[in-house]
């Protein structure tokens, strides 16, 4: 009973909403891997004297190391608490940021952002999954308020890296960048060094039943979950890594297109924040299937406009919509499995969707190559969007039947 009220008083606490804010700053400073890219795509590409694709290949393999790296990192979190995996993050992030700066070539500049992918993936999935556990009654809005460091690092790091990419140089920027990520991470391990609750580890090995009973097994939600991602950060992915350069391609400058995606982005945390307030509400599911399906509306948009005004807003709306999509998958991954598998799991299902995040820019720049424009990279966006749409739609109109116990 001392045990229980213990873990009562933990949960929500002035402590829990210190370590949320901690979670927020940390995923900021970490989710610089994702963002740094874009900015320099164009450069890099004239540097190396390389083809779109090409120079589109370390993005991927940054998403790739996320990819592997959020299924690692669950792991550890799950084991041993969230700060090991904070400071295994820590030091990837400045070793491949640093050894980025000093790449001859673009295979050596690539490899190392599939270390900056491994560090980034420790300010992500693991710190939404930490957060679910520190939440009850507020867990939608907790989850992705600690989801928002994503995004609030993908609305201030463009412009800076731009900044200093411009005065400096993009070497240089870049070994600036993985020294600070490193000192800059390491003061937050001391908050995230208490371990979660326990009640939240010591719970049955079971799946809860939580209003929308699927009738599935396990597995065969978490495949499902797992394509229903990648489909749509496929998409997903076509503004976010390649607006910069289309900006270029129209005439508007890189500087525009580095802003365009700020602005993106910031609309994205606005997004991802007001749809934790809808998920408390209304469920992730439903929550999911409304961003998604506004995503593909966006996506519509920019087929149809390509005037410099028209791209800023129609980024902005492409923010607004789809921002709130990948903390609704930490929501359903929280509802329908065991807590003390939350991290793994969502790891997994994060790994999909950086999969889906890799592919999408590698497959817009190949696309880009082939047809000389982005339209029909848009368009293929828009295929895998109705392709997540239709997944989502499907689990939520399933007849109400028992999940299958884990």
């Amino acid at each position: 009973m001392l045990q229980r009220s213990f873990v009562h008083s933990e949960v929500e606490s002035p402590f829990a909403w210190l370590r949320l804010a901690a979670a927020v700053m940390l995923g900021t400073i970490g989710t610089v891997g994702m963002w740094s890219v874009p900015v320099v795509l164009p450069v890099v590409q004239a540097d190396f004297g390389v083809a779109r694709a090409d120079a589109s290949l370390p993005f991927t393999l940054a998403m790739l190391g996320f990819a592997f790296g959020s299924v690692l990192m669950g792991r550890l979190a799950d084991r041993f608490g969230v700060a090991v995996p904070v400071a295994c993050g820590a030091a990837a992030l400045g070793a491949g940021y640093v050894g980025a700066g000093f790449a001859p070539n673009l295979l050596l500049f690539a490899l190392m952002h599939m270390l900056i992918g491994l560090g980034t993936s420790s300010t992500f999935s693991p710190i939404m999954a930490d957060a679910s556990r520190w939440f009850t009654r507020r867990r939608g809005i907790a989850v992705a308020l600690a989801g928002c460091g994503n995004y609030l690092g993908g609305a201030i790091w463009p412009p800076v890296v731009q900044h200093f990419m411009t005065t400096s140089g993009w070497r240089a920027t870049l070994i600036g960048v993985g020294v600070f990520c490193a000192i800059a991470v390491l003061p937050l391990l001391v908050i995230f060094a208490r371990r979660a609750p326990v009640e939240d580890l010591t719970v049955p090995a079971r799946a809860p039943s939580v209003g929308s009973s699927l009738g599935l097994s396990p597995a065969a939600l978490q495949l499902l979950l797992c394509v229903a991602g990648f489909a749509c950060c496929v998409a997903m992915a076509m503004p976010q890594v390649h607006i910069v350069a289309y900006c270029g391609d129209l005439g508007y400058g890189l500087a525009r297109g580095a802003e365009m995606l700020s602005l993106m982005l910031a609309f994205g945390l606005v997004s991802r924040v007001g749809s934790g307030f809808v998920a408390d509400r209304i469920g992730g599911a439903a929550t999911l299937l409304l961003g998604s399906t506004l995503q593909g509306v966006a996506l519509f948009l920019y087929l149809l406009f390509d005037g410099l005004a028209s791209l800023f807003v129609i980024s902005a709306l492409f923010g607004l919509f789809q921002g709130g999509i990948v903390p609704m998958y930490a929501i359903l991954v929280r509802d329908y499995f065991p807590p003390r598998e939350t991290g793994t799991r969502l790891g997994i299902v994060i790994m999909a969707t950086l999969f889906g995040m890799a592919v999408g820019g590698w497959m817009s720049g190949m696309i880009f190559d082939l047809a000389g424009s982005y339209r029909a990279a848009f368009l293929n966006g828009l295929v895998w969007n109705l392709v997540n749409v239709s997944i989502v739609l499907w689990l939520i109109l399933r007849p109400g039947r028992q999940l299958a116990a884990a």
